[in-house]
C-alpha cells in the first residue's frame, strides 16, 4: 500500500545537532544594532533573576501604596500649639460642623 517500498538497508538519519544549535530568533542572521535594541529576544530566560525582579517590583508597588495610605491619614491632621506652648496633633474640623 505504500508508494515507495523501503529497502531493508536504508536507515532514516536523525537530524543533525548543528541544525538545532540556535532555535528561534537566535539562529536568524540579524544586525548587531537589532540585537542591542532587542536583547530579550536573544538572551536565554533566567528564572532566579526573574523572581528577584518580580519580588523587587512588588515591594516597590507595596511601598508606594503604603506611602499613599499614610498620606491620606495625615491629611486630616495638623500640628496645633496650645496657650502653654505644647504642640499636639489635632484633627481638622470644618467651620460648618
Amino acid at each position: 500500500m505504500s508508494s515507495a517500498p523501503e529497502s531493508p538497508g536504508f536507515k532514516k538519519e536523525p537530524p543533525k545537532e548543528k541544525d538545532f544549535q540556535n532555535p528561534g530568533l537566535r539562529g536568524v542572521r540579524t544586525t548587531t544594532l537589532f540585537r542591542a535594541v532587542n536583547p530579550e529576544l536573544f538572551i536565554k530566560p533566567n528564572k532566579p533573576v526573574m523572581a528577584f525582579g518580580l519580588i523587587t517590583l512588588s515591594l516597590c508597588v507595596a511601598y508606594i501604596g503604603y506611602l499613599h495610605a499614610t498620606q491620606e491619614n495625615k491629611k486630616d491632621l495638623y500640628e496645633a500649639i496650645d496657650s502653654e506652648g505644647h504642640s499636639y496633633m489635632r484633627r481638622r474640623t470644618s467651620k460648618w460642623d
